[in-house]
């Protein structure tokens, strides 16, 4: 069996040592899209170095290592072709702002393995802490077509009602045509978004963004337009993926406020919107 359940859950913790320099947090802002106008006073304290603030979604890049979903691939009990795989949904937390720069300790298990009929979910928790104490957690949920069936739980349902009633604010973002070879410079280099016939062998008409991308644009959309552009607001952020974007297309956020924080859906305006980030939640003070 390609993923063992049982020796997933039971393998001790990959740990290791993580840093970043504000030339990480530079290349990343880029990645999803900051700096449009270049001079806009709101886009500089995403670009320039005197008033640099780090957006909180930065953690899933952090030390420029193998994201989430492909560190997950390597961990004991887990043995899948990369084609089958699809990031299906992602969760953050924040202990306490990210630092411009830094250093810390990243310990990452396999938390739980969801039997889904035609495919499994694996899911993969990340604590990262430096010396001060604990600085986020996170949680990649990774969807393995074609592993399911081999009698294990089901997992809890984690759809959420649909927000009801016209959104605060509608928000569009245009996505460059190099969007995806410009994120992937901050780590996640899956030839699924460079690689026309990786993509094509993947199902897939060419390159898809990544998702952790549109995650990104779509955090920096909420606090730029509803936290007043305040990134240590934000205390929490989970999201599920719920279909691709395909680059040089556009995201319409739609945004509400709630009393569980900012509700949130993407869509692909191009494509009849169709749905790319659902069920998305950010918990903010």
């Amino acid at each position: 069996m390609p993923i063992d359940p049982a020796r997933a859950l039971a393998a001790a913790p990959l740990t290791g040592d993580i840093s970043w320099t504000a030339k990480d947090v530079h290349l990343y802002h880029l990645g999803i899209g900051a700096g449009v106008p270049a001079t806009d006073p709101g886009e500089l304290r995403y670009t320039l170095r005197s008033r640099l603030h780090v957006l909180p979604s930065f953690a899933t890049v952090a030390g420029s290592g193998a994201p989430g979903v492909i560190r997950a691939l390597s961990m004991p009990g887990v043995d899948v072709d990369l084609a089958h795989v699809l990031h299906a949904g992602q969760a953050l937390t924040v202990h306490r702002p990210v630092p411009v720069e830094g250093s810390a300790r990243a310990t990452s298990r396999i938390t739980a393995v969801y039997d889904k009929g035609r495919a499994a979910v694996l899911v993969l928790r990340t604590d990262v802490a430096d010396g001060d104490g604990p600085l986020w957690s996170d949680e990649a949920h990774v969807h393995v077509r074609g592993e399911g069936g081999f009698g294990g739980e089901r997992g809890p349902g984690t759809r959420l009602k649909a927000p009801t009633g016209e959104p605060e604010r509608v928000v569009e973002r245009a996505i460059r045509e190099d969007q995806a070879l410009l994120y992937r410079l901050s780590g996640d280099d899956n030839p699924l978004h460079a690689d026309p016939e990786f993509a094509r062998a993947a199902g897939f008409e060419r390159p898809v963004l990544h998702g952790l991308c549109t995650y990104g644009m779509t955090l920096k959309a909420v606090v730029d337009t509803l936290l007043g552009g305040d990134v240590t607001r934000v205390r929490s952020y989970s999201t599920r993926f719920a279909g691709v974007v395909y680059p040089g297309e556009t995201l319409r956020v739609r945004m509400w406020r709630a009393e569980d924080g900012v509700r949130v859906t993407v869509s692909a305006v191009e494509r009849d919107e169709a749905p790319v980030l659902t069920d998305t939640v950010v918990h903010h003070s």
